[in-house]
């Protein structure tokens, strides 16, 4: 219920306060895991991204969120569920995989942070673990332009495709090779590949 009434807000102020353009609508499959995997650039893009997706989204977000407990419920309300970064959460590993186990949509932001810049960084390999045992779709979305008020926002968002598994699944240096492929998919949409 929290989930649709932000969403419903957001999507209010954001259509006022940006001029929101969505490009590939028709892109996001109506049932079935998915997996989407964006470009990050603001604290905004999980909800941004949920007010252009006829879905519910479950994130991953950083641990440290889930400390102050009211916080903690609002993540937990909206989907999200917390992920220690910079190393391999098999928690939230699970979690995704069960997530997707009953058919629900992931939102994942490869990079792991957030660009300050806006540039593509370098992804982190769980992405590619993920998609790899749970053998769900990857769906690719670009958000472009600033946060800037009255200033457009382009969420694009491409065709879903697969990793292919006939690769060998756990070599460190594949997974990173599936994950950067991601990211690519993801920066065609943004034009910079």
């Amino acid at each position: 219920m929290l989930y649709v009434s932000v969403k419903t807000v957001f999507s209010i102020v954001f259509r006022i306060l940006f001029k929101l353009e969505v490009i590939g609508r028709e892109n996001v499959p109506e049932d079935g895991p998915l997996i989407l995997c964006s470009n990050h650039i603001s604290w905004l893009d999980p909800i941004i991204i949920a007010c252009t997706v006829n879905r519910k989204l479950h994130y991953m977000a950083k641990s440290e969120l889930f400390h102050n407990p009211f916080l903690r419920y609002i993540f937990n309300s909206l989907g999200a569920f917390p992920v220690k970064r910079k190393r391999a959460d098999r928690k939230a590993i699970r979690k995704s995989l069960e997530l997707l186990d009953k058919g629900e949509v992931l939102g994942l932001f490869p990079e792991g942070t957030r660009s300050k810049t806006g540039k593509l960084l370098k992804p982190e390999p769980g992405v590619a673990l993920i998609a790899l045992k749970s053998n769900s779709p990857i769906l690719p979305v670009a958000i472009k332009g600033p946060y800037k008020l009255f200033h457009p926002i382009t969420i694009i968002i491409g065709k879903p495709f697969y990793i292919d598994e006939s690769v060998e699944r756990k070599a460190s240096k594949t997974l990173q090779c599936h994950s950067n492929k991601i990211m690519q998919n993801i920066g065609r949409l943004l034009g910079t590949n």
